[in-house]
């Protein structure tokens, strides 16, 4: 698998006219684009088939966070809306994953629907230590959250985890090299880190282990987004 194949494009607007343009420009650098909360919110399902019909996969980044039924039935709304890709909060717990995990493999079986991959969120990248300890009273550290976290999203069945680049590494060697990391805060080397605190570069990252790499303004925000993916692949592919 190229690095270009690992690599999902974050489509981090609001409007859909702009987000399908995106996916025109960048379609040769990428099959696979994300559509989270702001897309999801301001142009709805519709956004998610006319990425179909372009050809391109999408990963639907909405986070599923609540009782086991109502994550179980939104899980079964994204699987029929045919992406490639969802995730949900991993601190939902055990009984969350493996009911919503459990209940898609089903319908898929019944509908004959390819399975969605589903993949857990373990610690956003805008978190550090400090935070998991003075305001969400975590009292070890983040690689050991992480972990813990990643080894519940096995035992429910999930087919990975989202982590930041710093623990993909750590993951990989608990879980298995067959787990997913899909991996957000990746940052070009000459872009800033953002809101985002742990953060890597591409190649990085994919030295890492990564499986998967989300980009989207260290990309989309450069004046000539291509010309950003032709000097990252540079970057990655220079010893």
């Amino acid at each position: 698998m190229s690095w270009k194949e690992k690599l999902i494009i974050a489509l981090d607007v609001s409007d859909a006219k702009q987000a399908l343009s995106i996916v025109d420009m960048l379609g040769d650098y990428a099959g696979v684009f994300k559509v989270g909360f702001e897309l999801f919110v301001s142009a709805g399902p519709k956004v998610v088939e006319d990425i179909h019909n372009k050809g391109k996969k999408v990963f639907l980044d909405l986070k599923f966070h609540d009782i086991p039924n109502t994550v179980t039935k939104a899980a079964l709304a994204a699987s029929r809306l045919g992406v490639y890709m969802f995730n949900v909060h991993t601190s939902g717990g055990l009984d969350m994953m493996k009911r919503c995990r459990d209940s898609v493999a089903e319908l898929c079986l019944k509908e004959n629907i390819q399975r969605p991959k589903i993949i857990g969120v373990t610690v956003l990248t805008s978190l550090d230590n400090g935070v998991l300890k003075n305001e969400l009273s975590v009292s070890h550290g983040i690689k050991t959250h992480v972990k813990h976290l990643a080894l519940l999203a096995q035992k429910a069945g999930l087919d990975g985890v989202v982590a930041s680049p710093h623990e993909i590494s750590m993951i990989k060697q608990h879980c298995g090299k067959g787990f997913l990391v899909v991996t957000p805060g990746i940052r070009p080397s000459w872009v800033p880190p953002d809101d985002q605190k742990r953060t890597a570069t591409p190649k990085e990252a994919l030295k890492n282990g990564a499986d998967y790499i989300v980009m989207g303004r260290g990309i989309l925000k450069q004046e000539d987004p291509i010309k950003a993916l032709e000097l990252i692949s540079l970057e990655i592919l220079t010893a």
